[in-house]
């Protein structure tokens, strides 16, 4: 049994861990961001503690005082916040994301680990607790891709490890063997309805993390929204990474994909 906190950003994966968590006999002490975290997590912990965006030293004294030494960072942190709300931020949110590395993901979630590391907080792994989401290598649908469509993925795939290699983005969105859509501070679906826009649909859309992911930090996610974004926008494939990327209600995304003629592979 451990204690744990539990950073939650939006969406179903926080809810998730610590449904898990609880099975396991952990106990949850979660810090949700208001207006961003789902209220329902509080259906799953111990208790929640809710703080304004940019409130990281009041967050870490909360840490402190509820003596946690192990911290999970869940959830999806919508990256325009770091542009448009930075107002907010107190000293400690001012001086990790203003740090010379800029506002990548990567430098402000370490920059987080080293701050909490002073005070004795680890920041785990989490996906230990979620391995029931991480696919292995598979065709996933009853649709295999067409010899073009392979050679596509396999063009996306160099050119999204690239990508992910420079933390601008997890997706590169390919037709023909030409790039028609890379993913930024948008995200992953926005990328989607962009590259409907300039191509007449058929296009394969490959997500990979980066060459040296640490998974304590923004695992690649694939949800439901992401598959209807590229249904909607007639893509024809989509290609996530193995063992490193989580899928989200995974009987409910094949069944759409089966219905509609999408091949989803785990490469």
């Amino acid at each position: 049994m451990a204690r744990i906190g539990l950073v939650a950003g939006n969406g179903e994966l926080p809810l998730i861990f610590a449904k898990k968590a609880k099975e396991m006999g952990d106990t949850v002490i979660a810090l949700g961001l208001k207006g961003v975290t789902s209220e329902e997590l509080e259906k799953y912990v111990e208790k929640v503690y809710w703080f304004e965006w940019g409130d990281l030293k009041k967050a870490m004294l909360l840490a402190v005082t509820q003596r946690l030494r192990k911290i999970a960072l869940l959830g999806k942190i919508r990256k325009e916040m770091l542009f448009k709300d930075s107002g907010k931020f107190d000293d400690e949110s001012k001086k990790i994301v203003g740090s010379s590395g800029g506002k990548k993901d990567y430098n402000i979630l370490k920059g987080v680990a080293g701050l909490v590391k002073t005070v004795g907080i680890e920041i785990i792994d989490p996906t230990p607790y979620l391995e029931e989401l991480i696919p292995a290598k598979s065709i996933l649908t009853k649709r295999i891709p067409a010899k073009e469509e392979e050679l596509d993925v396999e063009y996306g795939r160099k050119v999204a490890s690239e990508l992910a290699r420079f933390d601008i983005g997890q997706t590169v969105i390919v037709k023909d063997k030409t790039v028609i859509a890379l993913e930024a501070v948008e995200g992953t679906d926005e990328t989607i309805v962009r590259a409907g826009k300039l191509v007449d649909g058929g296009f394969t859309v490959v997500k990979m993390a980066r060459p040296s992911q640490d998974a304590r930090f923004d695992v690649p996610l694939v949800g439901l929204e992401t598959v209807k974004a590229i249904i909607q926008n007639r893509g024809k494939v989509l290609a996530l990474e193995q063992k490193r990327t989580f899928l989200m209600n995974k009987e409910e995304a094949i069944r759409l994909a089966d219905e509609s003629g999408l091949s989803i592979i785990v490469i």
